[in-house]
């Protein structure tokens, strides 16, 4: 399989424990929401552009703390236009975005950015409730 999100290249951070059977490194995560990953799982406000060729549209928060689940680590978000927030994952040196593919050409910075936090993001009932669903999908997928 060919990766094109950020970060692939170093993505080689272990599970910080055996939740999800076969999820062994951000690749194999990637792989598995590759076949998940849906309009239903997506931000509200964008579903109208989802389509399977542009997965990642609109998962970022809910993938990058499913990720920081299995890995650890920390969650940062890049101020987008609107002033929402692009989630990604850091843990150690290792930087990666799962979803950054959403951007096309467009060159994310990955530096000097604030962390987030799932208290914040999940106080929305909609994105808490698409966490725990992508998050039972992943279950589900792994057994």
């Amino acid at each position: 399989m060919e990766y094109k999100f950020y970060g692939w290249e170093t993505a080689t951070v272990r599970p910080i424990n055996n939740i999800y059977p076969n999820i062994h490194s951000p690749l194999a995560l990637y792989d598995a929401l590759s076949e998940i990953w849906s309009a239903d799982t997506c931000a509200p406000r964008m579903r109208h552009n989802w389509t399977p060729d542009n997965k990642t549209l609109g998962q970022c928060s809910i993938t990058a703390f499913l990720a920081q689940d299995i890995f650890g680590g920390k969650v940062y978000g890049i101020l987008r236009d609107g002033g929402n927030y692009h989630c990604y994952n850091v843990i150690g040196d290792c930087v990666f975005d799962l979803t950054s593919e959403q951007f096309g050409d467009e060159k994310l910075v990955y530096e000097n950015n604030p962390e987030q936090f799932r208290e914040i993001h999940f106080a929305k009932e909609e994105k808490r409730s698409r966490y725990k669903s992508l998050k039972k999908a992943l279950m589900e997928y792994t057994k």
